[in-house]
Protein backbone atom coordinates (compact mmCIF):
# COMPACT_ATOMS: atom_id res chain seq x y z
CA UNK A 1 0.00 0.00 0.00
CA UNK A 2 1.48 3.68 -1.28
CA UNK A 3 1.00 5.88 2.08
CA UNK A 4 -0.38 9.76 0.76
CA UNK A 5 1.13 12.85 2.93
CA UNK A 6 -1.96 14.32 3.47
CA UNK A 7 0.16 17.57 3.73
CA UNK A 8 3.48 17.63 1.14
CA UNK A 9 5.70 19.63 3.13
CA UNK A 10 7.81 16.93 5.01
CA UNK A 11 8.11 19.69 8.31
CA UNK A 12 4.54 19.07 9.02
CA UNK A 13 5.02 16.00 10.65
CA UNK A 14 7.91 17.41 12.97
CA UNK A 15 5.51 20.39 14.28
CA UNK A 16 4.16 20.69 17.57
CA UNK A 17 0.09 20.57 17.97
CA UNK A 18 -2.27 20.73 20.51
CA UNK A 19 -2.33 16.64 20.95
CA UNK A 20 1.28 16.19 19.27
CA UNK A 21 2.37 18.44 22.18
CA UNK A 22 6.22 17.74 22.04
CA UNK A 23 7.77 20.97 24.05
CA UNK A 24 5.82 19.88 26.56
CA UNK A 25 8.59 19.54 29.76
CA UNK A 26 6.79 15.96 30.21
CA UNK A 27 7.85 14.70 26.60
CA UNK A 28 11.57 16.42 26.21
CA UNK A 29 12.11 14.78 29.52
CA UNK A 30 11.00 11.51 28.55
CA UNK A 31 12.76 11.92 25.24
CA UNK A 32 15.36 12.79 26.99
CA UNK A 33 16.04 9.69 28.99
CA UNK A 34 15.57 7.58 26.35
CA UNK A 35 18.71 9.60 24.22
CA UNK A 36 20.86 8.79 27.16
CA UNK A 37 21.44 5.08 25.27
CA UNK A 38 19.95 5.63 21.89
CA UNK A 39 21.68 8.38 20.16
CA UNK A 40 21.28 7.57 16.23
CA UNK A 41 17.86 7.68 15.26
CA UNK A 42 17.09 4.60 14.65
CA UNK A 43 17.48 3.42 17.39
CA UNK A 44 15.94 6.27 19.55
CA UNK A 45 12.55 4.99 17.33
CA UNK A 46 12.51 1.24 18.10
CA UNK A 47 13.78 2.50 22.18
CA UNK A 48 10.64 5.39 22.11
CA UNK A 49 8.33 2.66 19.99
CA UNK A 50 9.05 -0.10 22.68
CA UNK A 51 8.78 2.16 25.74
CA UNK A 52 4.98 3.60 24.32
CA UNK A 53 4.30 -0.19 23.72
CA UNK A 54 5.24 -1.93 26.70
CA UNK A 55 5.42 1.09 29.75
CA UNK A 56 2.23 2.66 28.91
CA UNK A 57 -0.90 0.37 29.46
CA UNK A 58 -4.07 0.31 26.94
CA UNK A 59 -6.37 1.97 29.02
CA UNK A 60 -8.77 -1.04 28.15
CA UNK A 61 -6.39 -3.65 28.96
CA UNK A 62 -5.28 -2.03 32.15
CA UNK A 63 -9.45 -1.31 32.52
CA UNK A 64 -8.36 2.45 33.66
CA UNK A 65 -10.79 4.78 33.19
CA UNK A 66 -9.18 7.68 32.40
CA UNK A 67 -9.33 9.07 28.72
CA UNK A 68 -5.96 11.16 27.31
CA UNK A 69 -5.30 12.83 23.70
CA UNK A 70 -2.32 15.19 24.36
CA UNK A 71 1.32 12.91 24.57
CA UNK A 72 2.18 15.06 27.80
CA UNK A 73 -0.70 13.14 29.15
CA UNK A 74 -0.49 10.20 27.79
CA UNK A 75 3.03 9.90 29.41
CA UNK A 76 2.18 11.57 32.16
CA UNK A 77 -0.24 9.62 33.84
CA UNK A 78 0.25 6.81 31.93
CA UNK A 79 -2.78 5.81 29.96
CA UNK A 80 -4.26 5.76 26.91
CA UNK A 81 -5.91 3.67 23.77
CA UNK A 82 -4.45 3.30 20.64
CA UNK A 83 -5.05 6.86 19.54
CA UNK A 84 -3.69 8.13 22.55
CA UNK A 85 -0.47 6.07 22.33
CA UNK A 86 0.06 6.80 18.70
CA UNK A 87 0.34 10.62 19.58
CA UNK A 88 2.63 10.28 22.53
CA UNK A 89 4.45 7.68 20.20
CA UNK A 90 4.57 10.49 17.62
CA UNK A 91 5.45 13.07 19.55
CA UNK A 92 8.51 11.18 20.82
CA UNK A 93 9.61 11.15 17.38
CA UNK A 94 9.09 14.81 16.60
CA UNK A 95 11.22 15.79 19.75
CA UNK A 96 14.03 14.53 18.23
CA UNK A 97 13.45 15.52 15.24
CA UNK A 98 12.08 12.25 12.82
CA UNK A 99 9.20 12.72 11.10
CA UNK A 100 6.06 10.79 12.11
CA UNK A 101 2.53 11.01 10.94
CA UNK A 102 -0.58 9.60 12.38
CA UNK A 103 -2.44 6.80 10.33
CA UNK A 104 -5.47 4.71 10.56
CA UNK A 105 -7.31 1.23 9.80
CA UNK A 106 -10.47 0.03 10.27
CA UNK A 107 -10.71 -3.20 12.02
CA UNK A 108 -14.01 -5.61 12.92
CA UNK A 109 -14.81 -8.56 14.37
CA UNK A 110 -14.69 -12.07 13.00
CA UNK A 111 -18.07 -11.77 11.17
CA UNK A 112 -17.53 -8.39 9.64
CA UNK A 113 -19.57 -6.33 12.81
CA UNK A 114 -18.56 -3.92 15.31
CA UNK A 115 -15.85 -1.77 12.74
CA UNK A 116 -13.51 0.70 14.62
CA UNK A 117 -10.79 3.00 13.51
CA UNK A 118 -7.88 1.99 14.99
CA UNK A 119 -4.49 4.18 15.42
CA UNK A 120 -1.07 3.86 14.02
CA UNK A 121 1.74 5.95 13.76
CA UNK A 122 4.10 6.25 10.48
CA UNK A 123 7.97 6.84 11.03
CA UNK A 124 10.40 8.05 8.33
CA UNK A 125 13.89 7.51 9.39
CA UNK A 126 16.30 9.73 8.10
CA UNK A 127 18.08 8.48 4.73
CA UNK A 128 14.68 5.93 4.22
CA UNK A 129 12.60 6.97 1.10
CA UNK A 130 9.28 5.89 2.74
CA UNK A 131 7.31 5.66 5.51
CA UNK A 132 6.82 2.48 7.60
CA UNK A 133 4.18 2.25 9.43
CA UNK A 134 3.90 0.87 13.46
CA UNK A 135 1.39 0.05 16.18
CA UNK A 136 2.75 1.25 19.73
CA UNK A 137 -1.26 -0.09 20.85
CA UNK A 138 0.43 -2.87 23.33
CA UNK A 139 0.74 -6.78 22.69
CA UNK A 140 -2.01 -7.65 24.30
CA UNK A 141 -4.46 -10.04 23.91
CA UNK A 142 -2.24 -13.03 23.19
CA UNK A 143 -1.04 -13.59 19.99
CA UNK A 144 -0.56 -10.02 19.31
CA UNK A 145 3.32 -9.19 18.51
CA UNK A 146 3.45 -5.64 16.94
CA UNK A 147 7.64 -5.07 16.68
CA UNK A 148 9.27 -1.87 15.37
CA UNK A 149 10.23 -2.47 11.74
CA UNK A 150 11.09 -0.14 9.11
CA UNK A 151 10.90 -2.89 6.33
CA UNK A 152 8.30 -5.77 6.56
CA UNK A 153 5.21 -4.30 8.28
CA UNK A 154 5.06 -5.80 12.05
CA UNK A 155 1.51 -4.21 12.94
CA UNK A 156 -1.05 -5.45 15.60
CA UNK A 157 -3.65 -6.59 13.26
CA UNK A 158 -3.53 -7.20 9.51
CA UNK A 159 -6.33 -6.29 7.58
CA UNK A 160 -8.90 -8.82 6.39
CA UNK A 161 -10.35 -7.29 3.06
CA UNK A 162 -13.53 -9.89 3.30
CA UNK A 163 -14.47 -8.35 6.33
CA UNK A 164 -14.19 -5.07 4.91
CA UNK A 165 -11.19 -3.93 7.03
CA UNK A 166 -9.18 -1.06 5.67
CA UNK A 167 -5.76 0.35 5.75
CA UNK A 168 -6.16 4.00 5.35
CA UNK A 169 -3.27 5.49 3.38
CA UNK A 170 -3.37 9.32 4.38
CA UNK A 171 -0.43 10.34 6.42
CA UNK A 172 -1.99 13.08 8.81
CA UNK A 173 0.09 15.53 10.79
CA UNK A 174 -2.35 15.73 13.87
CA UNK A 175 -5.42 13.37 14.59
CA UNK A 176 -7.84 12.92 12.57
CA UNK A 177 -10.76 15.00 13.17
CA UNK A 178 -12.99 12.49 13.87
CA UNK A 179 -10.74 10.93 16.58
CA UNK A 180 -9.67 13.93 18.24
CA UNK A 181 -13.41 14.71 18.55
CA UNK A 182 -14.20 11.36 20.65
CA UNK A 183 -11.39 11.93 22.60
CA UNK A 184 -12.02 15.18 23.68
CA UNK A 185 -15.69 14.15 23.75
CA UNK A 186 -15.34 11.79 26.31
CA UNK A 187 -16.09 11.63 30.07
CA UNK A 188 -14.00 8.09 30.52
CA UNK A 189 -13.43 5.08 28.73
CA UNK A 190 -16.35 4.15 29.02
CA UNK A 191 -18.06 6.50 27.40
CA UNK A 192 -15.73 6.66 24.60
CA UNK A 193 -16.10 2.86 24.17
CA UNK A 194 -19.78 3.54 22.60
CA UNK A 195 -18.31 6.36 20.62
CA UNK A 196 -15.58 5.33 18.78
CA UNK A 197 -15.25 6.04 15.38
CA UNK A 198 -16.36 3.30 13.06
CA UNK A 199 -14.73 4.54 9.80
CA UNK A 200 -13.06 7.89 8.71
Amino acid sequence: MELIQKNPDISAYLAAGEAVDHGHPVVRAVADRLSIDHVDAYSYAKAAFEFVRDAIPHSHDADDPRVTWRASDVLEQGTGICYAKSIAYAALLRARGVPAALCYQRLADDDGSNPVVHGLVAVRLPGEERWARQDPRGNVPPGVDAQFSLKEERLAWAVRPEFNEVDYPVLYAEPHPVVLAALRAAPDRTYLWRTLPTEL
